[in-house]
């Protein structure tokens, strides 16, 4: 067990990750276990959030155990000026686990730094989002029956977009092959490029959104163009509709191919995708729940016994 913060899924060795997959199949199976009774979680969100924070909220309470917390930090001392730091301590004199998204990139791991208590990182900045590459994870091995081998294709933001940045390090483990497209503005960073050769994982990039490339692709990963993340609303404006998927697209794809998105949706996936069987976003957030737990449970220290 990890018994430690989650900070980054940089952190997790193969095992770590099949345990904690294994165990989210065992939360699917029995979601409802009385194993964080009497414990506290502290939920705290300085950035908006709906399927994180509801599915961690709802994993503690699946779990037996109780949530406090705030999901607008405007209502909290941070906006009379308190520092990270201070908030920290504070809450940990109340809670045995602090669930935490911050805007920084960083936040998380400096929080681990300052507290004796379990971390979850649920997504600072633009850097790291771990639980949602572990539901990632659950998510592509539920249905491709296996992680290894897999060609990943990643639409959209991915010069911002943690959930992509997190899962290239995730899938590191199980040999993928990777298609990145996005607009000039929007190209994966080096940093992830980096990691893919270290591991000697092939990748190609592409500006198109073409069918021949959905064609050849186990996992088609789409993203939203974050808004919140550019500080020049002109180029937003020009990257924001880019690449659109249409149900038509996916006439001539594999049979297995599945369609992953961390959500929110806004116009990069047609409403006329989601009754197709290969559509498995919904899905995919509902899978958080069980990986959420799962996680809680690793970073506690808590053993899951088969019932």
């Amino acid at each position: 067990m990890l018994k430690k913060s989650l900070v980054s899924i940089e952190q997790c060795t193969k095992d770590d990750i099949l345990r904690i997959i294994d165990n989210a199949s065992r939360f699917e199976a029995n979601p409802n276990r009385n194993l964080m009774n009497g414990k506290i979680a502290a939920s705290l969100f300085f950035e908006p959030s709906t399927r994180t924070r509801l599915s961690f909220e709802t994993a503690v309470n699946r779990l037996g155990g109780r949530v406090v917390g705030f999901q607008d930090a405007s209502t909290t001392s941070s906006s009379k000026g308190e520092t990270l730091k201070d908030t920290i301590l504070m809450v940990s004199n109340y809670a045995d686990i602090i669930i935490m998204r911050h805007y920084l990139e960083g936040a998380a791991k400096y929080a681990s730094e300052v507290t004796g208590i379990p971390i979850i990182n649920a997504g600072d900045g633009a850097n790291q989002h771990p639980s949602q590459t572990l539901l990632d994870l659950y998510s592509i091995r539920k249905t491709q029956g296996t992680l290894d081998n897999l060609t990943i294709t990643m639409v959209g933001d991915l010069k911002y977009g943690r959930t992509v940045h997190s899962l290239i390090s995730g899938m590191s483990h199980f040999n993928p092959t990777f298609h990145f497209i996005a607009p000039d503005e929007l190209r994966m960073p080096d940093e992830q490029k980096s990691c893919c050769r270290t591991h000697g994982i092939e990748y190609r990039e592409h500006t198109v959104f073409s069918e021949d490339i959905i064609n050849r692709t186990d996992i088609l990963y789409m993203t939203r163009v974050q808004r919140e993340r550019f500080t020049d609303l002109v180029e937003y404006e020009r990257v924001k509709n880019v690449y659109i998927l249409h149900g038509k697209m996916l006439e001539n794809s594999r049979p297995n191919l599945r369609v992953l998105h961390p959500l929110p949706r806004v116009n990069e996936i047609a409403c006329d995708v989601d009754d197709n069987p290969k559509a498995y976003y919904i899905q995919q957030a509902r899978n958080g729940l069980f990986t959420r737990e799962a996680i809680i449970c690793d970073v506690l220290g808590i053993e899951i016994r088969e019932t």
